[in-house]
This record gives C-alpha cells, sequence and structure tokens, in this order.
C-alpha cells in the first residue's frame, strides 16, 4: 500500500458505544452513527478542518440503538430516511428537517441489530428473534425465518432480488422471494457481519475470528486470518474489492487481495461498528463512544501532533490477556523490538522492568508500534481457563449478580464467545428484570472479564432433610410409597375432582393412579392388549381433572413447627397452642380468625424455617374455608418467593405443591388462572433444579394449567403453557416429571390443529423422537402417541 491510513479525527459527542456508523446521503460525506446513549447523530464534514461536526441529533428509542441505514430521496422524502434499529425491537424513520420519529416499524419482537436499505425503499432489518424482516412504504411485507438463533447481520445483493442474512447459528442464507435458497456453511461460531462486493461475491465475519469470501452459488473462495478475537463489522473499500474489518482485538484492519496490509489498533476494548465513505475513508465506532476516522489522503489527515497523542493514547491503553499463561521469566526485553515483523499486525510481548508491554509490526511504517501494557496475572488466567458448570452446560464464567438489596443474587452466565450484551439481554429476559437494567449487566460482564473470574460456591444437590426417623418435607408418613404396582403419578399424588365446597376431601388410601384401578380420563375407552395401544385414543391425555398432594405426616409436621419455633428469633415465635390449633384446618377443621392469623405470621419465617411451614399449607389450602381466606395476591407472591434458584429444594417443592393444591378449590382456581403468565414465568427458577421432588411437582404445575384449556379454542393461553412445558422440559429430569410435561402437551394438543403447528415450531417433535426409545413404559408410549398427533 503506497500510503497508509493516518488518523483524520476522533469525533466526540456520544455518552456510551456507537455500535453502528453507515456514511449519509445528505450531507454529502457525512456519517450518521447509532450508540447505547439511546441517540442517533448526523455527522458533517467541516470545510476549514478534516473534522466533523454534529448536524442531526436524532431521539426516541426507548432503548439503545444497536443498527443504523439510510434510504435514497423521493417524492414523499426529499432528502431521503434515516432510519435506526433498537432495543425495544422496533425502527424508527427520521427526516433531516425533524428530531422527531417520522413512522415506526413494529413486527420484532427482540432487538434490531441489523438494517439495510435496498432499491423501491424496501428496508431489510435482522433481530435477535431469529428472524429477518422485509419492509415496503411502512408495512411488513415479508419474515425470513429459518435461523436457529439471533441475525446479526443482513445485507442485499445487487442483482436478482437476492437477501442476505447472518446468523449467531453460525450460518448465513441467501433468499429470493421470501424463501431460502442457499445455506452457507463454513464458520465456527457467531456470524457478525455481512458486505457485498461487486459481481455476485459477499464477504462475510465471525466471532471465529475469520473473515471468509463467497460466491453466492454458494462456494467459499477464500479464508482471511489475521484478527486474534471476534471479528464485528465489514465493510468494502469503494473499489468493490477490498476491504476493512474491525475486532474485538483493539484492531481495524486493510486487506487487499485477502491479505492484511495494515493494521490500526484502537485505544478502546471493542470496535464494533465500521464502514468506508465514497472518498475512501475509514469510520469506526467504538465501546469508548467514539467515532474515529481513517484517511489516506494528506490533505484530511490530523495534524502530526494529534496524531502523535493518538498512538500516545494507544500505547497508554491496558490489554487484557485473554489466552495462556504468560510466564515472566520466558519473555525477551526491549531488545526483540530490533527484529523486523514477518506480517502487518503480528503481535509480540515484551518485558520491560516488571511489566509486560504488547506491541503490533505496522508493515506501512515498518516499525514495531506499542498497543498497550498486559494486565492479569497468571493466576488470572489459570482461573479464567476453568469451566463452570451451570443447568447442565458448562462456561467461562458464572458470576453471581446482586439486583437488588435484600434479594439473592442471580446468576449469570457467560462464554467469551458470546456478546455481552446479548449475553445480557438473554439474562434479564429470564430474570424478568427491566430493561433499564441491560447496560449495567453487560458493564458487569465487560468489567469481570477482564482476567478475572468471581468465585462461586458449589450448588447443593443433595436435600439435607432425608436420614432415619427424620421429618421429610413433603411425606406421606410411614406407609407413604407402599402402594405397589406401576403408579404413572407417583409421590402420593391423588386427582382430586374440582369439589363442590362441601365436598372437602378425597379419602386417603390407595392411589388411583395404581395398577388395574388406575385412573382413566373422562371419555376415553382406550382398548390394551399385552400394553399394546391399539385405538386412536389413549389412556394418558386429555387430562381433564387437577391433580393435587395430599398425604401427609401430621405429626412430623407439627413437631417440626415447634422445633422451629423455639429456635426462632423471639420476635418471630407464636404460641405453642396457635400451632396445636393448625392441625385442625388439615383435617377438614373450622377455620378460626386466631388460625388464619397464624398461618399468615408463619409465612413470614425466614426460609431456613420455612418448610413445615409450607407443607402444612399444602394441606390446609385444599379446605375451602383456608382456600377461600388465603386465595389473594399477596399470599400467591409469599409462597412463590420460595421459587428462587437458590433457595433450600424442600422450599421449592412444597411451595410449587400448594400452588397445585390451590386448584382444588374454586378460588384457588381462580387465582392461579388470572395470574398464569406470571407463576409459569416464576416457576423458570426452579426449571433448572436436579431435585426430584421439585421437578415433578414443576411438572404437576405446568400439566394443572393446561386442564381447563383442554378441547378450548384459547391459543393465547395454550401457547404460553405449551411455551412454558417445552421450556421446562429437559432429557436429564426424572422420568416420572418428564411424564407429567408429556400429559400436559398431549392435553394441549388434543384436537387443536393451531396448537399442533406451534409445537412444531417449538422443536418438540425432536424431544419426543428422543425420548421415543425410554426404557420406561409409559413415556415411551406417551411420546408414540403424541408423535402421532404432532
Amino acid at each position: 500500500m503506497a500510503t497508509p491510513y493516518k488518523l483524520r479525527c476522533v469525533i466526540l459527542g456520544h455518552e456510551k458505544d456507537v455500535r453502528a456508523v453507515v456514511p449519509t446521503i445528505l450531507p454529502e460525506g457525512g456519517i450518521l452513527s447509532g450508540s447505547r446513549d439511546v441517540t442517533a447523530r448526523i455527522w458533517a464534514p467541516n470545510e476549514m478542518d478534516p473534522g466533523f461536526h454534529e448536524g442531526h441529533l436524532m431521539r426516541g428509542h426507548s432503548n439503545f440503538i444497536s443498527s443504523v441505514c439510510v434510504l435514497p430521496p423521493d417524492d414523499q422524502y426529499p432528502h431521503g430516511i434515516i432510519l435506526t434499529g433498537s432495543n425495544d425491537s422496533t425502527i424508527l424513520a427520521y427526516t433531516l428537517s425533524s428530531p422527531e420519529p417520522a413512522f415506526k416499524l413494529t413486527g420484532h419482537t427482540n432487538t434490531v441489530c441489523a438494517l439495510v436499505g435496498g432499491k423501491f425503499g424496501t428496508i431489510l432489518s435482522g433481530s435477535w428473534d431469529m428472524t429477518a424482516r422485509v419492509w415496503l412504504k411502512e408495512k411488513c411485507v415479508m419474515t425470513l425465518s429459518g435461523h436457529e438463533a439471533a441475525v446479526w447481520a443482513v445485507a442485499i445483493m445487487p442483482t436478482q432480488g437476492l437477501m442476505l442474512t447472518g446468523s449467531a447459528d453460525k450460518t448465513i442464507k441467501l433468499w429470493k422471494a421470501g424463501k431460502c435458497q442457499i445455506t452457507f456453511r463454513g464458520h465456527d461460531d457467531c456470524v457478525r457481519g455481512l458486505a457485498v462486493l461487486q459481481g455476485q461475491e459477499f464477504l462475510s465475519c465471525s466471532n471465529d475470528s475469520t473473515v471468509r469470501r463467497w460466491l453466492t452459488t454458494g462456494d467459499c473462495l477464500s479464508v482471511c486470518y489475521g484478527h486474534q478475537n471476534f471479528v464485528y463489522s465489514i465493510a468494502a473499500l469503494p473499489d468493490g474489492q477490498d476491504f476493512v474489518s474491525c475486532s474485538e482485538d483493539r484492531t481495524l484492519r486493510v486487506w487487499k487481495g485477502g491479505e492484511s496490509v495494515q493494521t490500526i489498533p484502537h485505544p478502546c476494548q471493542s470496535i464494533w461498528t465500521v464502514c468506508t465513505l465514497a472518498n475512501g475513508d475509514i469510520v469506526s465506532g467504538g465501546s469508548d463512544g467514539c467515532v474515529r476516522v481513517f484517511t489516506r489522503a494528506p490533505e484530511r489527515m490530523a495534524s502530526v501532533e494529534d496524531q502523535q497523542a493518538y498512538e500516545a493514547e494507544v500505547a497508554a491503553a491496558t490489554v487484557p490477556a485473554q489466552l495462556g499463561d504468560i510466564k515472566m521469566d520466558e519473555l525477551a526485553g526491549p531488545e526483540a523490538l530490533v527484529n523486523p515483523g514477518r506480517k502487518d499486525g503480528q503481535t509480540k510481548m515484551i518485558k520491560r522492568n516488571d511489566k509486560v508491554e504488547l506491541y503490533h509490526w505496522d508493515a506501512s511504517e515498518s516499525e514495531w508500534k506499542k498497543i498497550g501494557d498486559v494486565v492479569g496475572s497468571s493466576q488470572d488466567k489459570e482461573q479464567a481457563s476453568s469451566k463452570t458448570m451451570y443447568e447442565g452446560k458448562e462456561y467461562d464464567y458464572v458470576f453471581n449478580v446482586d439486583i437488588q438489596d435484600g434479594v439473592p443474587p442471580l446468576k449469570l452466565p457467560f462464554n467469551i464467545t458470546e456478546d455481552p450484551w446479548f449475553a445480557a439481554q438473554k439474562f434479564i429476559e429470564k430474570n424478568q428484570l427491566s430493561q433499564l437494567f441491560l447496560d449495567q449487566v453487560a458493564n458487569f460482564i465487560v468489567e469481570n472479564t477482564k482476567g478475572v473470574t468471581l468465585g462461586q460456591g458449589q450448588p447443593v444437590n443433595s436435600d439435607p432433610f432425608t436420614g432415619g426417623n427424620r421429618y421429610i418435607p413433603g411425606s406421606g408418613g410411614d406407609n407413604a410409597g407402599t402402594t405397589q404396582g406401576s403408579n404413572p403419578f407417583t409421590s402420593g399424588v391423588r386427582n382430586v375432582p374440582i369439589p363442590d365446597t362441601t365436598q372437602q376431601f378425597m379419602p386417603h388410601g390407595a392411589d388411583p393412579f395404581t395398577g388395574g384401578a388406575s385412573y382413566k380420563p373422562q371419555g376415553n375407552t382406550t382398548a390394551q392388549t399385552n400394553g399394546n395401544i391399539q385405538s386412536a385414543t389413549n389412556q394418558y391425555f386429555p387430562q381433564k381433572t387437577y391433580l393435587t398432594f395430599d398425604t401427609a405426616n401430621l405429626d412430623q409436621i407439627i413437631a417440626k413447627m415447634k422445633t422451629f419455633n423455639e429456635m426462632i428469633d423471639d420476635s418471630m415465635k407464636v404460641a405453642v397452642s396457635a400451632i396445636d390449633g393448625l392441625q385442625a384446618l388439615t383435617s377438614g377443621g373450622v377455620l378460626t380468625t386466631e388460625n388464619l392469623a397464624t398461618l399468615q405470621h408463619l409465612l413470614t419465617w425466614p426460609q431456613n424455617y420455612s418448610f413445615p411451614v409450607l407443607d402444612i399449607l399444602r394441606i390446609a389450602v385444599r379446605l375451602h374455608s383456608v382456600n377461600e381466606n388465603l386465595a389473594n395476591v399477596k399470599f400467591l407472591e409469599q409462597v412463590q418467593s420460595h421459587w428462587t434458584e437458590d433457595n433450600l429444594p424442600a422450599n421449592q417443592m412444597l411451595s410449587l405443591r400448594t400452588v397445585c393444591n390451590l386448584f382444588s378449590q374454586t378460588p384457588g382456581e381462580q387465582l392461579n388462572l388470572a395470574h398464569r403468565n406470571k407463576l409459569l414465568s416464576a416457576a423458570k427458577n426452579c426449571s433448572k433444579s436436579t431435585n426430584k421432588n421439585v421437578q415433578i411437582a414443576l411438572a404437576t404445575l405446568v400439566m394443572n394449567f393446561a386442564v381447563p384449556f383442554c378441547g378450548k379454542s384459547d391459543l393465547e393461553a395454550k401457547a404460553e403453557i405449551l411455551s412454558a412445558a417445552s421450556a421446562f422440559l429437559r432429557p436429564d429430569m426424572d422420568n416420572e416429571a418428564i411424564f407429567r410435561i408429556l400429559v400436559c402437551v398431549g392435553t394441549l394438543l388434543w384436537n387443536d390443529e393451531e396448537v399442533r403447528v406451534l409445537a412444531d415450531s417449538l422443536q418438540i417433535k425432536d424431544f419426543l423422537s428422543n425420548l421415543q426409545t425410554s426404557a420406561v413404559k409409559k413415556v415411551s408410549e406417551c411420546c408414540t402417541l403424541l408423535l402421532k398427533i404432532v
């Protein structure tokens, strides 16, 4: 390269990360930038110096801007349209005449992270919701579905009406008329950016640190190596063949003929975005909120003093060591910088006194240039290299995140191959946190993955409440579990139809799901011979009555409550006679004002003392008078408060069982159904428990929610319950829990074609196919029946 790129200017104005930059049509030579500070800005070139000034500020989104593009002028908009995509799932359109949006495009259900404009006002958008959408005249005219993860990148080929999408599922798809024509495979990680070249060629960049050059026929022409970390963005130079890319390795690279010919280091951790201007200048946006412009034209270059200041800023930056163990005694000293580098961008670490410095070879000037000081001890590296198991998967980090005082910390898993903001978005969605936490959580990830791993305690898998002659929460006493035969609904669960107010309880005794006297849902007349199902109906679903947890050893429960009452703080104690009075409630006694006050007080006991309280509650709520008096939002919130991941398994199990038993009376049933969304969402916190009894209680809860919708055409409710069931279903679950979720799915699918289509989109069929070979007969049979329906 005859003339290397030099700094033209640094544009200050944004307060947070600049996530997207593109050239403007008007003003000519201008730049459009979008930022996490929830603004988009147009920068116009100065006439008297190499810099830019702010020409237009646009606001309107409720969360950060992650993508931008421009549309050329037309009859309706003579100065063109400016488009911004946001974490608030919308696209806003602006004109140069107003800072307020001209119109809004809605349809995506998650962050709009990619935008590009095409001919005739066509817009192509990509989103974390795993789809791309085609817009025309302010309407979505096509949804491109097929990716299995977020669509990070989009592009439109100049001819033949071809569109491209790149995804976190590691693939690129070529679309025509809304249909996928080709799926490109080759990248080993998320595809982050796409750029169209001349002819039928395009480029892609990825978290696998490479850039690939493709033909639209599906052929990969070449793979470009050079970056040492995620490559976030890529842009073609004006010649239509060469290009630039930017990376998490803190560098922007210029490529010619498939080779990196210049490496431009930045003083920020992440260079999120890059574009090129018509005059050949390069624009980058970084995690420090700066927009930087580099040029080969001497007349547009910054002053010598400004360039020196920029190089000093780069050299003063600290670089977190991300791979390997740095051994100081094996590093060469400054004398190693005498030898020239082998290629542009080559990096070298040297030891200077007690510091490690990182340099890169600048081929354009034939010298080693300091990038920064390497930070992070070898101990940090050893710690960061170990994997942590969380919810059945390995992660580089599993953080404890304190969201609010007095609330247990939440678990935040993260792999270094993920985008911090994408991981943060998944975290706040899982834990139903406000979007206002997004930047806070993402910045927490960024700060704590710079060579530092927070200590994590090992999850407690064992149940501490078992043992000889010990009270076992939720147990049915000495005779519990002795029923002979194969019981499809175990753990002392009985089928209790919704009773009249005069019919308080079903008598204790043999479980109606056992052996030859097993429960047959109403309307099912399945004939069986040697265990083979011979008709279109079956013995498993639909489930038309609620399941409740009824058996209990009352003497042990009361005794444990008295023991805890002696141990607890004096301010929380209750009279022993008040505890004795509760025993009557479990056998059909009359609810008194004193009983109610005692129950409400006991609900305030700390979690370490809660399980006998919850055990007595799950029995008591079957009584109509208790159910009626406690079936309120406050009670539900108190019970639900035990559904945190760090709570005791016994508390999780018994609180889930309590909500299941609320279904036994009309007031509790109506309360549960009115708060279905909230309960199913909160129950996700228990869905990864390794405790068998927690899993069974959770499966029973979701199955109970399916019961009242069997045969009804309430698609919204069924979709919500089916989504929860599919989210809870795991191959490593207890077989009984798996079976109950399968019954739930069958109940929802029964005679409902729309729900069957939804089940297919949730990929339930794949899961059923895997379970069809289960050694547990009822699981395999249930799967076989469901597969016929799906």
